[in-house]
């Protein structure tokens, strides 16, 4: 198996608990994890066996700017799953979200969630 991360990925989406959340939005982040079935990759230097990190990207900003969820753990979801659905070539995925405005009285730097997702 091979690793790819997309470290600290920050675009602005509509997500939240509640309905102001989604109509004025806020910035989120994330980090995500992508393995490979196998490590076929490293021998042959062939994009083929792995999955190239701009279509990694572009999923994220994807379902990140163009839906809306109410709980951060479905959106992880839906990223983790239409990762694996993208490339065959793809065992797991871990998505971090973290978001820094939460409706939470106290201090405290960001509330962050974590999804992992499986292929079959």
């Amino acid at each position: 198996m091979a690793k790819i991360r997309i470290n600290n990925m920050m675009f602005y989406g509509f997500h939240g608990q509640y309905e102001y959340e989604r109509e004025q939005g806020q910035k989120f982040y994330f980090d995500v994890e992508v393995t490979t079935k196998s490590d076929k990759v490293v021998d042959s230097d062939d994009m083929a066996d792995t999955i190239n990190s701009s279509a990694i990207y572009s999923i994220v900003k994807e379902a990140v700017e163009n839906k809306k969820f109410h709980v951060l753990q479905a959106l992880g979801g839906h990223i983790g799953d239409k990762l694996i659905a993208h490339s065959d070539v793809v065992a797991e995925v871990k998505v971090t979200i973290r978001k820094q405005y939460v409706p939470i009285s106290g201090a405290l730097d960001f509330v962050e969630v974590e999804v992992i997702r499986k292929a079959q």
